[in-house]
């Protein structure tokens, strides 16, 4: 099948920076979309930035300015978090959108997840 693979996750004081990188593989003819969504306990999980295979993308409102999304090719992203905050506090997870190879589907991917931890 497809698989998305997280890193860069972990602990950082509020101001610093982070980066989180995604890498899809497996059955993969092409990926639309792709984009990072994170959760926190209680909250329900929310878009934090997307990016089109044509380079077009999409900030919470909560981000803009702060975080960047950049795709490396077409089946890896990042997204560099800078003057993070503790109510950036979240774990975070890639999604995309794949067209598979071999037997013709769309499916939309998730990773695993990758904690970002801000202390105040």
């Amino acid at each position: 099948q497809v698989q998305l693979v997280e890193s860069g996750g972990g602990l950082v004081q509020a101001g610093g920076s982070l980066r989180l990188s995604c890498a899809a593989s497996g059955r993969i003819f092409s990926i639309s979309t792709m984009g990072w969504y994170r959760q926190s306990p209680g909250k329900q999980r929310e878009l934090v930035a997307s990016i089109t295979s044509g380079g077009n993308t999409n900030y919470a409102d909560s981000v803009k300015g702060r975080f960047t999304i950049s795709r490396d090719n077409a089946n890896t992203i990042n997204l560099r978090m800078n003057s993070l905050k503790s109510e950036d506090t979240a774990v975070y997870y890639c999604r995309a959108e794949v067209h598979t190879r071999g037997i013709m589907e769309y499916l939309t991917v998730w990773g695993q997840g990758s904690l970002v931890t801000v202390s105040s």
